[in-house]
């Protein structure tokens, strides 16, 4: 069977590519090597991949909407993951016409090319920052958003134009709202990394809101899970699902756990940009795929250990 996933050499879009791969799925993979990070990391996940015989990747810039129809053209895909997107809350002040083209614009080029086609499911990442501040926690996927930012506001956009899509064009499709996920091939600017990298480096980790910040953090294991058992559920017109641990980590409690290695750090006030705390509800997922979530703390110290043995460093610089 063959899918195309976008975003292929990110850190979703990979290790979701390699799952299928592993499972004998023709995998195209497509991707533009974007340096928001590491371009030297995301060229390792692709040289991962092309281990396998029934890999092909196509360097395409997804907001180029004459070679997204070649692809669809050339290829008769059963499924569509869609992980391309311009990652980073705080970016998005920076550089907020980026999130519009990476974000939307290229969204709906997928769904122009998708939507007379005969696909299974159109899965694609929508994001927790969607919830914005809201004081209602657990989070559910019926209540009302409220996003702060450019990356948030794209997504609430993006999953509109499913609902409507979906609707119009008889799509079956599913938004997976990430919370946090980590593990191994994670990106380099988020929390993790950052810690690891500062011991590493000997230097102060800067942590916002005095380290007061909650995250729902998800492994990336119970991400593939799911995707395994998305693929092959009956599902009909459009679906949103949380995924997440629901069981939120307080941002200075990691820390803690890593000072014994020689984490340091510095404590400054709040970014504009953040959320107080991310904590979802699984429910939904659970009862659609009977998926276990792991424990967070566990994996998050056997990424310290893999990130030191792989030496993950070396693929960090842009």
């Amino acid at each position: 069977m063959k899918i195309l996933i976008t975003g292929s050499a990110g850190f979703i879009g990979f290790n979701v590519s390699e799952y299928f791969l592993k499972k004998n799925y023709i995998v195209i993979g497509v991707d533009n090597f974007d340096n928001y990070y590491s371009v030297k990391l995301k060229k390792k996940r692709i040289s991962i991949l092309k281990n396998y015989k029934n890999f092909h990747f196509l360097n395409v810039d997804l907001t180029d909407s004459s070679k997204i129809k070649k692809i669809f053209k050339r290829s008769n895909f059963k499924f569509v993951f869609h992980f391309a997107a311009q990652a980073g809350v705080r970016y998005s002040l920076i550089n907020p016409q980026k999130y519009v083209n990476s974000n939307i614009v290229s969204f709906i080029n997928l769904l122009e090319n998708i939507k007379h086609l005969k696909i299974k499911k159109f899965i694609y990442a929508s994001s927790s920052s969607v919830y914005g501040n809201t004081k209602k926690f657990p989070s559910t996927e019926n209540q009302k958003l409220e996003p702060i930012n450019i990356y948030s506001k794209s997504k609430e956009f993006n999953e509109k134009l499913a609902s409507y899509y979906s609707k119009k064009y008889k799509i079956n499709m599913i938004g997976l709202r990430f919370f946090t996920i980590f593990g191994e091939w994670g990106r380099p600017d988020m929390l993790l990394i950052k810690i690891f990298e500062a011991i590493r480096n000997k230097e102060k980790l800067t942590i916002n809101n005095y380290g007061n910040h909650y995250r729902d953090f998800t492994y990336i294991g119970d991400v593939k899970k799911i995707f395994n058992q998305l693929i092959n559920k009956k599902i009909r017109g459009h679906k949103i699902f949380n995924i997440c641990s629901s069981k939120p980590l307080n941002i200075l409690s990691i820390c803690d756990n890593f000072k014994i290695r020689g984490l340091k750090i510095k404590k400054i006030a709040k970014h504009t940009a953040d959320v107080l705390k991310t904590y979802g509800s699984n429910k939904e997922i659970v009862k659609l795929t009977s998926v276990k979530f792991t424990n967070q703390m566990i994996e998050i110290n056997k990424l310290y250990h893999w990130y030191n043995k792989l030496k993950m460093y070396k693929y960090l610089e842009k």
